[in-house]
């Protein structure tokens, strides 16, 4: 089986699609958070492979919830997903220790791209 991943965004059609293209590549899915809150709980729970973070989330954002996760595991391989026009946003991420970013809408290839990095 794939990599265990977990996937965080408040829009549970944006999770949907992330969670489609990964399960057609081989990757399996062990949970879903919709804030940052409840993705470092289930973090520490479900210990994933890799963690796909929105960004702007209520609760928790996504720049937070990294910089937490960081803090319960250094190693810990996270993806951004952002907007268009929110470049400053994943520029804080990826100081925050996110390995890299993907924007919406998801492009398959890309995202692809961007989780074998990550996972490297």
């Amino acid at each position: 089986m794939g990599a265990r991943i977990l996937i965080v965004d408040d829009a549970a059609f944006m999770r949907m699609m992330i969670k489609d293209i990964l399960t057609k590549n081989g990757y399996q899915i062990v949970g879903e958070a919709e804030n940052g809150k409840v993705a470092l709980k289930k973090y520490q729970e479900l210990t994933p492979d890799l963690t796909t973070m929105d960004i702007t989330m209520p609760e928790m954002d996504g720049i937070n919830a990294v910089k937490e996760i960081k803090k319960v595991d250094p190693r810990a391989n996270i993806i951004m997903c952002s907007a268009m026009g929110q470049q400053a946003m994943v520029i804080d991420a990826i100081q925050a220790g996110a390995k890299d970013f993907i924007v919406k809408p998801f492009q398959p290839d890309r995202v692809m791209e961007a989780v074998r990095k990550a996972l490297s």
